[in-house]
């Protein structure tokens, strides 16, 4: 089969240029422009990569326009209905989806790294009661390289598994440790006993006064969320993730980068951005006067939890966690509260409306999520932690991805200078 190429052509006279078609085994085809400026001194614009591909990957696929997301070849849909978080791990982190003694080992080897280092806890205590959770969880998770130095060899193949595993498993203490300072509460060991998702609801609801125990329909709905945000590509997060692994920083110092980025209202925080758009909105019969304001064009008010950059038709995860949020509110009996009827009704609304269905403004996960969110009792500011737990996952597989991909060199965006050109210094007394 002859290569397939694309030609560039210029109007100044420079010669034209052929580069590769590379083709993937779904998806568009990607045009290899690495010769371009070691031949025509040029590079291309594209702000924001919105039609440029950094890397090469087998983890995930979005089809934004036909509303498809798969991990590993695996439609989200299938593995939100039959898998658990850790089994869906498992498949992000290796490739493919465990067998029974594969994902024992596997869940066991978690449950066994859940502890964290017993002076972690006390590094809590230079962080004020109030701090915004991510501020604390940023810190917390750069600073778990200097607990766990042992394995920090980004080039020994056991010593990514080993801190792979570490992440994986303290994610979830850390960010109950999070809540629970914030709360003034005691941290709550994890427990080998319960499983990944029931032992994160324990450490964050239980207290060691009385028994506590998890509703199978709660934990289900956050295991559920945990697999929808797994991954996604290479967002910014993501992607940021990748970058500083470029350097070769180490995998904690990712991780945590990940978490910075992933705080942002845009991006992990629009979960959050929707119960404080829902409190201004305040009540059912104020929905039509607030939708007004979106459609203005000088006005600022924004529609979160609809709409999203990648997918141009509905989100396939809102799809799964719409029907897991009326389970939650069902079994919380909240279906009356007036928060929750708010959302319901601006829900309806927005699939209704001329407006946003033309312009394909779809709920999407973060919509749904911070509902379920609220609804468990998980704080507002606690919202993107919980993002954060499910995301490592993730960011951890791409990194170790882009370690073992011989292509990858440091991250280095190159730029159209739009400044001043040259000229001379001036002495200060010569000056007008």
């Amino acid at each position: 089969m002859a290569e397939k190429l694309a030609t560039l052509s210029f109007s100044d006279g420079t010669p034209s240029i052929d580069f590769p078609v590379l083709s993937g085994s779904v998806g568009p085809d990607v045009v290899d422009i690495r010769p371009l400026y070691a031949k025509t001194g040029k590079f291309t614009y594209d702000p924001g990569f919105m039609s440029t591909a950094s890397c090469r990957s087998t983890i995930t696929y979005i089809d934004g326009d036909k509303g498809i997301l798969m991990y590993r070849g695996y439609p989200i849909e299938q593995l939100a209905e039959q898998a658990d978080f850790l089994e869906v791990a498992y498949l992000i982190m290796y490739g493919d989806l465990p067998n029974p003694a594969q994902k024992g080992d596997f869940v066991s080897t978690v449950t066994k790294h859940t502890m964290v280092h017993e002076q972690l806890a006390r590094f809590f205590q230079g962080f004020r009661r109030d701090a915004h959770p991510m501020a604390i969880l940023c810190g917390v998770v750069g600073a778990l390289s200097a607990f766990y130095h042992d394995a920090l060899d980004i080039n020994n193949p056991r010593h990514r598994e080993i801190t792979a595993f570490r992440l994986i498993a303290k994610l979830p203490t850390i960010t109950a440790m999070v809540y629970k300072y914030n709360q003034g509460q005691p941290f709550m060991y994890p427990r080998n006993d319960l499983s990944y998702t029931e032992n994160f609801l324990y450490m964050m609801f239980g207290t060691p006064c009385e028994p506590w125990k998890s509703s199978p329909t709660i934990t289900r709905a956050l295991d559920r969320i945990l697999i929808l945000h797994a991954d996604h590509e290479q967002n910014a997060s993501t992607s940021t993730v990748r970058t500083a692994g470029s350097s070769g920083a180490n995998p904690f110092a990712c991780i945590a980068s990940g978490v910075a980025s992933l705080w942002g209202p845009a991006h992990g925080g629009a979960n959050e951005a929707v119960l404080k758009m829902l409190a201004e909105i305040g009540d059912v019969d104020h929905i039509g006067s607030y939708i007004k304001r979106v459609k203005e064009k000088d006005n600022h008010a924004m529609l979160y939890g609809f709409g999203h950059r990648v997918y141009k038709n509905y989100d396939p995860r809102a799809k799964i966690i719409q029907k897991t949020c009326h389970e939650v509110l069902d079994e919380l009996g909240l279906k009356d509260d007036k928060l929750f009827k708010l959302a319901m009704a601006l829900e309806k609304i927005a699939l209704e409306d001329e407006y946003f269905v033309t312009r394909k403004l779809y709920p999407n996960v973060d919509f749904y999520s911070g509902i379920v969110y609220k609804a468990i009792g998980i704080p507002v500011a606690m919202f993107t932690a919980l993002f954060a737990v499910a995301r490592t996952v993730g960011w951890i597989a791409q990194w170790n991805e882009m370690i073992g991909d011989t292509e990858q060199k440091i991250a280095r965006p190159r730029q159209l200078f739009t400044g001043s050109p040259k000229r001379d210094f001036v002495p200060l007394n010569k000056r007008k």
